[in-house]
Protein backbone atom coordinates (compact mmCIF):
# COMPACT_ATOMS: atom_id res chain seq x y z
CA UNK A 1 0.00 0.00 0.00
CA UNK A 2 1.21 3.24 -0.84
CA UNK A 3 1.84 6.27 1.46
CA UNK A 4 -0.48 8.40 -0.82
CA UNK A 5 -3.00 6.08 0.06
CA UNK A 6 -2.56 5.54 3.76
CA UNK A 7 -2.33 10.00 3.91
CA UNK A 8 -6.02 9.61 1.84
CA UNK A 9 -7.09 6.75 4.46
CA UNK A 10 -5.90 8.74 7.36
CA UNK A 11 -7.31 12.23 6.23
CA UNK A 12 -10.54 11.30 4.85
CA UNK A 13 -11.34 9.10 8.18
CA UNK A 14 -10.56 11.81 10.83
CA UNK A 15 -12.24 14.42 8.24
CA UNK A 16 -15.43 11.94 8.66
CA UNK A 17 -15.25 11.76 12.76
CA UNK A 18 -14.68 15.46 12.96
CA UNK A 19 -17.69 16.74 10.12
CA UNK A 20 -20.03 14.40 12.28
CA UNK A 21 -18.50 15.30 16.01
CA UNK A 22 -21.59 14.57 17.48
CA UNK A 23 -21.82 11.06 16.15
CA UNK A 24 -18.42 10.16 17.15
CA UNK A 25 -18.79 11.31 20.67
CA UNK A 26 -21.62 9.36 20.71
CA UNK A 27 -20.13 6.40 19.41
CA UNK A 28 -17.08 6.60 21.66
CA UNK A 29 -19.18 7.34 24.68
CA UNK A 30 -21.62 3.77 23.67
CA UNK A 31 -18.20 1.63 23.16
CA UNK A 32 -16.93 3.24 26.75
CA UNK A 33 -20.10 2.48 28.37
CA UNK A 34 -20.14 -1.13 27.36
CA UNK A 35 -16.53 -1.92 27.99
CA UNK A 36 -17.13 -0.30 31.55
CA UNK A 37 -19.70 -2.53 32.28
CA UNK A 38 -17.90 -5.37 31.16
CA UNK A 39 -14.85 -4.40 33.18
CA UNK A 40 -17.26 -4.01 36.41
CA UNK A 41 -18.90 -7.65 35.69
CA UNK A 42 -15.35 -9.17 34.77
CA UNK A 43 -13.70 -7.25 38.38
CA UNK A 44 -16.45 -8.93 40.72
CA UNK A 45 -16.22 -12.17 39.26
CA UNK A 46 -12.36 -12.36 39.32
CA UNK A 47 -12.67 -11.52 43.42
CA UNK A 48 -15.36 -13.47 44.08
CA UNK A 49 -13.54 -16.74 42.12
CA UNK A 50 -10.41 -15.69 44.07
CA UNK A 51 -12.34 -15.74 47.53
CA UNK A 52 -13.99 -18.67 46.44
CA UNK A 53 -10.76 -20.39 45.59
CA UNK A 54 -9.25 -19.09 48.99
CA UNK A 55 -11.63 -20.13 51.19
CA UNK A 56 -12.34 -24.28 49.18
CA UNK A 57 -8.89 -24.88 51.18
CA UNK A 58 -11.12 -24.01 54.20
CA UNK A 59 -13.87 -26.41 53.91
CA UNK A 60 -12.20 -28.64 56.51
CA UNK A 61 -11.76 -25.92 58.73
CA UNK A 62 -13.46 -23.83 61.78
CA UNK A 63 -12.29 -20.52 62.89
CA UNK A 64 -13.30 -19.95 66.20
CA UNK A 65 -13.09 -16.74 66.73
CA UNK A 66 -12.32 -16.15 71.07
CA UNK A 67 -13.51 -13.00 73.39
CA UNK A 68 -11.05 -9.65 74.35
CA UNK A 69 -11.18 -9.74 78.00
CA UNK A 70 -11.34 -13.73 78.71
CA UNK A 71 -8.29 -14.95 80.49
CA UNK A 72 -4.90 -17.05 79.05
CA UNK A 73 -5.94 -19.62 81.45
CA UNK A 74 -9.33 -19.98 79.79
CA UNK A 75 -8.09 -19.83 76.12
CA UNK A 76 -5.72 -22.86 77.29
CA UNK A 77 -9.15 -24.53 78.86
CA UNK A 78 -11.29 -24.07 75.86
CA UNK A 79 -8.31 -25.30 73.43
CA UNK A 80 -8.59 -28.71 75.61
CA UNK A 81 -12.31 -28.37 74.94
CA UNK A 82 -12.50 -28.07 71.80
CA UNK A 83 -9.66 -30.54 71.41
CA UNK A 84 -11.32 -33.52 72.98
CA UNK A 85 -15.07 -32.72 71.03
CA UNK A 86 -15.43 -35.86 68.54
CA UNK A 87 -14.54 -35.10 65.04
CA UNK A 88 -11.51 -33.02 65.56
CA UNK A 89 -7.93 -33.91 64.67
CA UNK A 90 -5.92 -30.75 65.07
CA UNK A 91 -6.33 -27.42 67.16
CA UNK A 92 -4.31 -24.36 66.43
CA UNK A 93 -3.92 -20.81 68.47
CA UNK A 94 -3.45 -18.14 66.23
CA UNK A 95 -3.21 -14.86 68.59
CA UNK A 96 -4.03 -11.88 67.59
CA UNK A 97 -0.71 -10.74 66.91
CA UNK A 98 -0.11 -13.31 65.01
CA UNK A 99 -3.17 -12.70 62.75
CA UNK A 100 -2.12 -9.18 62.09
CA UNK A 101 1.51 -10.23 60.73
CA UNK A 102 -0.40 -12.55 58.86
CA UNK A 103 -2.52 -10.27 57.19
CA UNK A 104 0.58 -7.67 56.51
CA UNK A 105 2.35 -10.63 54.80
CA UNK A 106 -0.22 -11.33 52.87
CA UNK A 107 -1.13 -7.78 51.95
CA UNK A 108 2.24 -7.66 50.51
CA UNK A 109 3.68 -3.75 49.59
CA UNK A 110 -0.23 -2.67 50.78
CA UNK A 111 0.45 -3.98 54.45
CA UNK A 112 1.96 -0.58 55.58
CA UNK A 113 -1.53 0.27 55.61
CA UNK A 114 -2.14 -1.74 58.92
CA UNK A 115 0.70 0.03 60.44
CA UNK A 116 -1.19 3.04 61.66
CA UNK A 117 -3.43 1.05 63.72
CA UNK A 118 -4.13 2.51 67.32
CA UNK A 119 -4.80 -1.17 68.38
CA UNK A 120 -5.35 -4.85 67.07
CA UNK A 121 -8.97 -5.21 65.90
CA UNK A 122 -8.37 -8.96 65.18
CA UNK A 123 -8.89 -11.91 67.63
CA UNK A 124 -7.53 -14.35 69.46
CA UNK A 125 -8.26 -17.14 67.10
CA UNK A 126 -8.29 -21.39 67.35
CA UNK A 127 -8.38 -23.29 63.53
CA UNK A 128 -9.91 -26.59 64.06
CA UNK A 129 -9.23 -29.10 61.02
CA UNK A 130 -12.07 -31.61 60.95
CA UNK A 131 -11.84 -35.59 60.68
CA UNK A 132 -14.11 -35.01 57.88
CA UNK A 133 -16.78 -32.52 56.46
CA UNK A 134 -19.69 -34.27 57.72
CA UNK A 135 -18.59 -33.69 61.10
CA UNK A 136 -18.92 -29.86 61.11
CA UNK A 137 -22.72 -29.08 62.19
CA UNK A 138 -22.08 -31.33 65.48
CA UNK A 139 -19.03 -29.44 66.57
CA UNK A 140 -19.79 -25.85 65.30
CA UNK A 141 -22.46 -26.82 67.84
CA UNK A 142 -20.86 -28.07 70.68
CA UNK A 143 -18.76 -25.06 70.38
CA UNK A 144 -21.15 -21.99 70.15
CA UNK A 145 -22.20 -23.45 73.59
CA UNK A 146 -19.34 -22.73 75.48
CA UNK A 147 -18.01 -19.42 76.99
CA UNK A 148 -15.54 -16.65 75.74
CA UNK A 149 -16.59 -17.87 72.12
CA UNK A 150 -17.54 -14.54 70.42
CA UNK A 151 -17.73 -16.49 67.01
CA UNK A 152 -17.79 -19.48 64.62
CA UNK A 153 -17.28 -19.47 60.94
CA UNK A 154 -17.24 -22.15 58.63
CA UNK A 155 -16.45 -21.09 54.81
CA UNK A 156 -18.58 -23.64 52.88
CA UNK A 157 -21.62 -22.04 52.65
CA UNK A 158 -20.00 -18.71 52.12
CA UNK A 159 -18.21 -20.21 49.30
CA UNK A 160 -21.19 -22.15 47.92
CA UNK A 161 -23.31 -18.88 48.04
CA UNK A 162 -20.48 -17.13 46.38
CA UNK A 163 -19.94 -19.74 43.42
CA UNK A 164 -23.66 -19.31 42.76
CA UNK A 165 -23.60 -15.39 42.91
CA UNK A 166 -20.52 -15.75 40.37
CA UNK A 167 -22.41 -17.41 37.82
CA UNK A 168 -25.48 -15.51 38.30
CA UNK A 169 -23.39 -12.05 37.74
CA UNK A 170 -21.76 -13.69 34.62
CA UNK A 171 -24.80 -14.93 33.04
CA UNK A 172 -26.93 -11.84 33.90
CA UNK A 173 -23.85 -9.73 32.36
CA UNK A 174 -23.20 -11.27 29.55
CA UNK A 175 -27.00 -10.87 28.29
CA UNK A 176 -26.27 -7.19 29.05
CA UNK A 177 -22.97 -7.16 26.95
CA UNK A 178 -24.35 -8.32 24.18
CA UNK A 179 -27.27 -5.87 24.24
CA UNK A 180 -24.77 -2.86 24.54
CA UNK A 181 -22.36 -4.10 21.59
CA UNK A 182 -25.08 -3.99 19.36
CA UNK A 183 -26.28 -0.69 20.71
CA UNK A 184 -22.54 -0.06 20.09
CA UNK A 185 -22.43 -0.99 16.76
CA UNK A 186 -25.71 0.27 15.67
CA UNK A 187 -24.81 3.73 16.46
CA UNK A 188 -21.13 3.50 14.35
CA UNK A 189 -23.07 2.00 11.59
CA UNK A 190 -25.27 5.53 11.52
CA UNK A 191 -22.23 7.70 12.57
CA UNK A 192 -20.45 5.74 8.99
CA UNK A 193 -23.77 6.05 7.14
CA UNK A 194 -24.17 9.76 7.82
CA UNK A 195 -19.82 10.01 6.26
CA UNK A 196 -21.20 7.74 3.56
CA UNK A 197 -24.05 9.80 2.81
CA UNK A 198 -21.64 13.37 3.39
CA UNK A 199 -19.32 11.93 0.28
CA UNK A 200 -21.53 9.73 -2.29
CA UNK A 201 -21.05 12.16 -5.33
CA UNK A 202 -17.04 11.76 -4.28
CA UNK A 203 -17.70 7.94 -3.87
CA UNK A 204 -19.64 7.23 -6.89
CA UNK A 205 -17.13 9.40 -9.02
CA UNK A 206 -14.01 7.37 -7.79
CA UNK A 207 -15.79 4.01 -8.15
CA UNK A 208 -16.69 5.37 -12.30
CA UNK A 209 -12.89 6.22 -12.70
CA UNK A 210 -12.08 2.79 -11.28
CA UNK A 211 -11.09 3.07 -7.69
CA UNK A 212 -10.45 -0.08 -6.39
CA UNK A 213 -12.95 -1.55 -3.15
CA UNK A 214 -9.98 -0.87 -0.56
CA UNK A 215 -9.29 2.47 -1.54
CA UNK A 216 -13.24 3.50 -1.34
CA UNK A 217 -14.00 1.22 2.05
CA UNK A 218 -10.24 2.31 3.80
CA UNK A 219 -11.67 5.91 5.54
CA UNK A 220 -14.86 4.11 6.73
CA UNK A 221 -12.80 1.23 8.53
CA UNK A 222 -10.16 3.41 9.60
CA UNK A 223 -13.23 6.16 10.64
CA UNK A 224 -14.65 2.89 12.38
CA UNK A 225 -11.85 1.80 14.08
CA UNK A 226 -10.43 4.92 15.40
CA UNK A 227 -13.84 5.66 17.31
CA UNK A 228 -13.58 2.20 18.62
CA UNK A 229 -10.35 2.62 19.91
CA UNK A 230 -10.95 5.54 21.17
CA UNK A 231 -14.12 4.50 23.50
CA UNK A 232 -11.70 1.23 24.44
CA UNK A 233 -9.32 3.55 25.65
CA UNK A 234 -11.69 6.32 27.59
CA UNK A 235 -12.94 2.54 29.05
CA UNK A 236 -9.46 1.38 29.84
CA UNK A 237 -8.97 4.89 32.12
CA UNK A 238 -12.14 4.49 33.73
CA UNK A 239 -11.94 0.54 34.55
CA UNK A 240 -8.42 0.52 35.93
CA UNK A 241 -8.44 4.23 38.32
CA UNK A 242 -12.11 3.41 39.44
CA UNK A 243 -10.84 -0.01 40.48
CA UNK A 244 -7.68 0.98 41.93
CA UNK A 245 -9.35 3.34 44.10
CA UNK A 246 -12.26 1.02 45.21
CA UNK A 247 -10.08 -1.46 46.18
CA UNK A 248 -7.74 1.10 47.96
CA UNK A 249 -10.63 2.41 49.82
CA UNK A 250 -12.15 -1.10 50.52
CA UNK A 251 -8.85 -2.66 52.09
CA UNK A 252 -7.94 0.43 53.95
CA UNK A 253 -11.46 1.31 55.82
CA UNK A 254 -13.27 -2.41 55.95
CA UNK A 255 -10.15 -4.69 56.33
CA UNK A 256 -11.45 -6.28 59.27
CA UNK A 257 -14.16 -7.59 57.29
CA UNK A 258 -12.15 -9.08 54.65
CA UNK A 259 -10.56 -12.41 54.91
CA UNK A 260 -9.06 -12.08 51.64
CA UNK A 261 -6.99 -9.49 49.97
CA UNK A 262 -8.60 -7.86 46.34
CA UNK A 263 -7.06 -8.67 43.55
CA UNK A 264 -5.06 -5.24 42.73
CA UNK A 265 -5.62 -3.12 39.65
CA UNK A 266 -2.21 -3.72 38.60
CA UNK A 267 -2.54 -6.95 38.55
CA UNK A 268 -5.12 -7.39 35.61
CA UNK A 269 -3.94 -3.88 33.66
CA UNK A 270 -2.21 -5.60 30.71
CA UNK A 271 -5.23 -8.16 30.31
CA UNK A 272 -7.77 -5.33 30.57
CA UNK A 273 -5.73 -3.21 28.22
CA UNK A 274 -5.71 -6.04 25.57
CA UNK A 275 -9.16 -7.28 25.71
CA UNK A 276 -10.62 -4.00 25.57
CA UNK A 277 -8.47 -2.27 22.84
CA UNK A 278 -9.30 -5.96 20.77
CA UNK A 279 -13.36 -5.24 21.40
CA UNK A 280 -13.44 -1.92 20.82
CA UNK A 281 -11.76 -2.03 17.07
CA UNK A 282 -13.94 -5.45 16.56
CA UNK A 283 -17.16 -3.12 17.61
CA UNK A 284 -16.08 -0.24 14.95
CA UNK A 285 -14.93 -2.59 12.09
CA UNK A 286 -18.37 -4.46 12.58
CA UNK A 287 -20.11 -0.84 12.85
CA UNK A 288 -18.00 0.09 9.44
CA UNK A 289 -18.59 -3.49 7.85
CA UNK A 290 -22.61 -3.47 8.17
CA UNK A 291 -22.61 0.14 6.94
CA UNK A 292 -20.88 0.11 3.98
CA UNK A 293 -22.41 -3.53 2.71
CA UNK A 294 -25.64 -2.08 3.16
CA UNK A 295 -25.00 1.53 1.70
CA UNK A 296 -21.77 1.42 -0.74
CA UNK A 297 -22.33 -0.45 -3.98
CA UNK A 298 -18.91 -1.93 -4.10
Amino acid sequence: MSSKIIKHTFKQGFEGIYRNKTMSLASIGSVAAVLVILGLILMIILNINAISLSTKEKFDEIYVYLEDDISNSRIREIGEEINAIDGTIAVVFQSKEYALEKMKDEWGEDGKLLEGLSQNPLPNTYVIQLKEVSYANAVIKQIEEKDGIEEVKYYKEVVEKLISMADFIQYFGIVVIIVLLLVSVFIIQNTIKITVASRKTEIELMQYIGASNGFVRGPFLFEGITLGTLGALLAIIIVLNGYDYLVAFANEKFFTMLSVYLIPARMIAVDIFIIFVTIGIGIGMLGSVVSLKKFLSV
